[in-house]
């Protein structure tokens, strides 16, 4: 993923505390994942207008972790749900 890329969650889908499974999920019409500490980290920094790059190195700081590994880590696990069509990106505004 580009790190200029501002990844944005699509209509209809929602991060969500799912109380009986008592863990978080994403949500799309009629399609649940449910996510592990990771997953529900990065996901809970995406809010439509920072970039890829912005956030993997607010969750660098975070997690005092190398930025370079969580853009890696991250990148290929919004892929995987844009492949699934949990996820949607555009380009950074100018």
């Amino acid at each position: 993923m580009d790190s200029d890329a501002v990844p944005v969650l699509p209509r209809g889908v929602r991060l969500h505390f799912d109380r009986v499974r008592e863990c978080w999920v994403l949500l799309a019409p009629e399609r649940t994942i449910v996510l592990d500490a990771v997953g529900h980290a990065v996901l809970s920094e995406i809010d439509g207008t920072r970039s890829f790059g912005q956030i993997t190195a607010a969750l660098a700081a975070k997690y005092d972790a190398p930025e370079a590994q969580i853009a890696e880590d991250s990148a290929g696990f919004l892929r995987g749900l844009s492949n699934r069509r949990f996820l949607d990106t555009r380009e950074a505004a100018p």
